[in-house]
């Protein structure tokens, strides 16, 4: 990942140290297991323990001559214990040790990133309990709709982090497994003791069935999870960039001292930290096809998912931990212009509360719901064509003089009817 998008803590996970260093935990396991079993004597491995170490260069040395990375990597562990080294990687084929690595890899990740989706759902309740009784306009089709609770907006992403929350969790809990049963799942030269064992002191579950690898829908599960949990991202993004919108302007990202919006227009502030995270969503869905294309393999395996993989973990994982990180800053900085929210209900001279008179109508005078609606629409598009207001048109409509009373009409046109069961779906969540 380049610098501009890599989180510390997930590089220190998936720099080639570490890598290989996970790959020595998984080797040392293995030999504690055979020692247990009585395959290896206690005091070559106490050598083992002891001297089992390596540097990235010397792998990469020994690679350049073997051409094969786990090789060069127990080549280059082994020639520091000396005798002792023959007991590495014994019974074990590459993808034993790289798939199990890997596992743990992943599962540290996730837990980083869950964290930091935790960070984020606090960011989005604040909001929510913040402006739970502000009424703003509802938008479908980009268009006024109704009249709504702001805080009912933010509780809407609260609920679906928690789906995607769930969603990881499992993710987690699925890839958090193991296998050590060599060439082709049969356990030839190992048995599944060993393996039991193995995944009992890395804190790994074995997988009931595998071949050579483990299969990946286990990583596809994780990158479909993060990609959801991107596209929730993007949601929220292209939310915010919408109310920033010159013709909107009921919220904004946080601008900081010095920014700058545009090289020629000094007036610009432009929401590029919410572009930016709807861009990286791209990304993320990018590598969920990739993960899905990696399960089908040849016979027991081929490496055609391998290469991929180097790439798109490290990768997806950035990107993901990147994008919810960013989107908590903005949504802690974000500036709720409630004024502005409160006077875009208006915007459209009362036409925000036409379902409401209809309904009226058809309740009130008992008319046909073709005869309602006609009156309804009828007014409704001469305030849009005029700017003259809803409530004038229809107290002054002569199918309704003399029918109805102004003044049940004019109450019609208030907003609290329409946030009278916000405290209600917000129990939901948090209770009375």
């Amino acid at each position: 990942m380049i610098e501009r998008y890599s989180e510390r803590d997930i590089n220190a996970l998936w720099d080639e140290y570490n890598r290989l260093k996970v790959m020595l935990d998984v080797e040392l396991a293995v030999c504690r297991a055979w020692c247990e079993q009585g395959r290896i004597p206690e005091d070559a491995l106490e050598d083992i323990i002891a001297h089992a170490h390596f540097t990235v260069e010397r792998v990469k040395e020994i690679e350049q001559r073997t051409q094969h990375d786990v090789v060069a990597f127990v080549s280059a562990v082994a020639e520091n214990i000396g005798d002792n080294g023959r007991y590495l990687h014994l019974g074990m084929t590459s993808s034993d040790i790289l798939d199990t690595a890997s596992s743990i890899m992943i599962r540290d990740t996730l837990e980083i990133i869950i964290t930091a989706l935790d960070e984020l759902d606090s960011a989005v309740v604040d909001l929510a309990q913040k402006y739970k009784h502000l009424p703003c306009i509802g938008r479908t089709h980009g268009i006024h709709a109704e009249p709504m609770s702001l805080g009912l907006r933010f509780l809407n992403w609260h609920s679906e982090i928690l789906r995607d929350r769930g969603r990881l969790e499992y993710a987690k809990k699925d890839i958090s497994a193991g296998k050590i049963s060599g060439a082709v799942g049969t356990y030839a030269m190992c048995n599944p003791q060993l393996e039991a064992r193995v995944c009992e002191l890395l804190g790994l579950e074995p997988a009931k069935v595998s071949n050579q690898i483990l299969q990946r829908d286990r990583h596809a599960a994780v990158l479909n999870a993060l990609a959801l949990m991107g596209s929730t991202l993007e949601r929220m993004a292209l939310e915010v960039r919408n109310l920033q919108r010159t013709e909107v302007r009921e919220a904004f990202e946080p601008f900081g001292v010095g920014q700058k919006g545009s090289s020629a227009m000094p007036h610009k502030r432009n929401p590029i930290k919410c572009e930016r995270i709807c861009g990286m969503s791209r990304l993320l869905r990018g590598y969920a096809v990739t993960g899905m294309e990696n399960i089908a393999l040849w016979h027991e395996r081929d490496i055609s998912h391998s290469s991929t993989e180097r790439v798109i973990w490290p990768d997806a994982f950035n990107i993901a931990c990147f994008m919810v990180r960013s989107m908590t800053k903005i949504l802690r900085g974000l500036v709720v212009d409630e004024t502005r929210v409160r006077h875009n209900i208006n915007q459209t001279n009362g036409l925000v509360y036409s379902q409401r008179v209809l309904t009226f109508l058809l309740d009130e005078l008992k008319l046909s719901r073709e005869d309602a609606y006609a009156i309804v629409q009828e007014n409704a598009m001469k305030t849009a064509s005029s700017g003259v207001a809803f409530l004038d048109l229809l107290i002054t409509d002569e199918r309704l003089q003399g029918v109805v009373d102004p003044e049940k009409i004019k109450e019609l046109f208030e907003n609290d009817f329409y946030m009278r069961y916000v405290d209600e779906i917000f129990a939901r969540f948090f209770g009375e």
